[in-house]
């Protein structure tokens, strides 16, 4: 079973649709301790600002516990989304200073590409930049678009867990993976055959 992880803060119809479009045939989404500690993998979506996420995953009882357990404990997958990634790190620094999960090194801060004539938020395709093998890129190559839209970015991270980079003015990690768990700045779900090829990767991705 997978786990698509419902705290009130993710595009979770989109998120759904394109893990079973990618082959997830019991998909469970919700946020149930009890339910979370039966899954085989795990899914962490997130939109909106970092703060405001960080805080309904906290008001979940035991679900971060749970996670914590099941992933970190038990070595099973876990893909972080967008925001869900950004959560990973230390700390971020949207609308003032937010500690973060701290199963990774890093923060987030706001984009400040050196082309000033670029706009924030990267918004739109972009080209991945795969920097290290992983299951998840199989199939995937660098130069492959897919979507992004986000303002801010994983910075001052240990650059042995950065798995791909985009360059939007100035070159941004899209990817990160330590052991079990990964993250993806861009939008699996809305990257067409890039994406749901990610997908498919993680649903059969066994650390």
């Amino acid at each position: 079973m997978t786990a698509l992880i419902d705290y009130g803060c993710g595009n979770l119809h989109s998120a759904a649709r394109a893990l079973k479009a990618s082959g997830a045939r019991e998909l469970y989404v919700g946020a149930d301790p009890n339910i979370l500690r039966k899954a085989q993998r795990y899914v962490l979506p997130g939109v909106g600002a970092l703060g405001a996420c960080l805080e309904k995953l906290r008001a979940k009882e035991g679900l971060l516990e749970t996670l914590r357990e099941q992933t970190i404990g038990q070595g099973k997958p876990l893909l972080g989304i967008c925001v869900g990634m950004q959560m990973l790190v230390e700390q971020g620094f949207e609308h003032g200073r937010q500690d973060a999960l701290g199963w990774f090194k890093g923060a987030v801060r706001q984009i400040e590409p050196d082309d000033e004539s670029l706009p924030v938020p990267h918004m739109g395709w972009n080209a991945l930049d795969i920097l290290v093998p992983h299951p998840l890129f199989e199939g995937i190559e660098t130069g492959d678009p897919v979507y992004f839209v986000h303002s801010f970015a994983v910075t001052e991270n240990d650059p042995k867990t950065t798995l791909a980079q985009v360059h939007y003015g100035t070159s941004l990690v899209a990817a990160i993976g330590q052991g079990s768990i990964a993250g993806v700045q861009w939008h699996p779900e809305k990257s067409q055959r890039v994406g749901l090829r990610l997908l498919a990767n993680f649903l059969d991705w066994m650390p």
